[in-house]
């Protein structure tokens, strides 16, 4: 089955599609993005998706009606012609192609954005991994002070990331200059202390992640407290669990940070297991 990609109205196989080398997306990491994955087939959260994209959209000034476009359609179509059972979804908007100056491009330059969309078949993280839980290192959370827009400039994530795999760890918890742990670097973080969770709280600091509010969502349907406060990392270290969540990694439980082992048992904890099973369910 071909990974399929879309690049201003035409789909291609994705060794086939190309931007301009003036996009700005390419020279100036302007635009954003947005990653959904399917069950059953079906994209999850797409309505949630699409308004957190028209947000990044808004906080950039990029000019670009999603829903005048078609976009939810379009990534429909993309599935059905690649035809995997269950799909990972690339959705990149960026400024356009223009020649290269920081200024936006004048209205009256007829620079319009530059939509791409790939669809590739999804691979999650081992399945072993949820019910033995993964190790993760810490590193200094250098990236800008809007976190909150899903912009297509990660190479701080990148680097963090890089640094998990070096280490052979699932992912980078960040913590920033005042000792808080913000994220990680590709997913949301939790802490659990005396049965009740804890998360960052919004804000420029970390991305609304869409499995994020789902997860918080089941933990109070099941009567959890949830507490959107700031943690330091020694709050982490000194947690009876920790987990992480994203599109991709779903919920999935930490049970080591750099050389600290999280909980007594070793092993993912019940709130953790509890809640990663009310989110499967949800899905169900």
């Amino acid at each position: 089955m071909p990974e399929i990609a879309y690049v201003n109205g035409c789909f291609s196989p994705i060794g086939e599609a190309v931007v301009s080398v003036e996009d700005r997306g390419f020279q100036y990491a302007d635009g954003v993005y947005e990653v959904l994955a399917t069950y059953g087939g079906e994209p999850h959260g797409m309505e949630e998706h699409l308004l957190r994209l028209e947000r990044s959209l808004g906080e950039l000034r990029i000019e670009c009606d999603i829903r005048e476009y078609g976009l939810e359609g379009i990534i429909r179509e993309a599935i059905a012609r690649a035809g995997f059972k269950e799909s990972l979804i690339y959705v990149q908007i960026t400024r356009g192609v223009a020649p290269r100056r920081h200024e936006f491009p004048l209205a009256s330059s007829g620079v319009s954005p530059t939509v791409v969309l790939t669809v590739k078949e999804l691979a999650r993280p081992q399945a072993s991994w949820y019910e033995t839980g993964v190790k993760v290192v810490t590193s200094p959370d250098l990236r800008w002070k809007r976190c909150d827009i899903k912009t297509v400039a990660l190479l701080p994530n990148v680097l963090a990331k890089q640094q998990a795999a070096e280490a052979g760890a699932f992912e980078a918890l960040l913590v920033d200059e005042t000792g808080r742990v913000t994220e990680g670097s590709s997913t949301s973080s939790f802490r659990v202390l005396d049965g009740e969770i804890w998360t960052t709280p919004l804000g420029g600091h970390i991305l609304s992640s869409i499995t994020r509010e789902a997860l918080l969502r089941a933990a109070r349907d099941l009567g959890i407290a949830v507490w959107e406060e700031f943690s330091l990392l020694e709050d982490y270290l000194q947690a009876d669990e920790v987990f992480l969540a994203g599109t991709t990694a779903e919920s999935i439980p930490v049970v080591q940070i750099d050389d600290t082992a999280i909980g007594s048992s070793g092993a993912p904890g019940p709130v953790t297991m509890r809640l990663r099973a009310a989110f499967l369910e949800m899905l169900s």
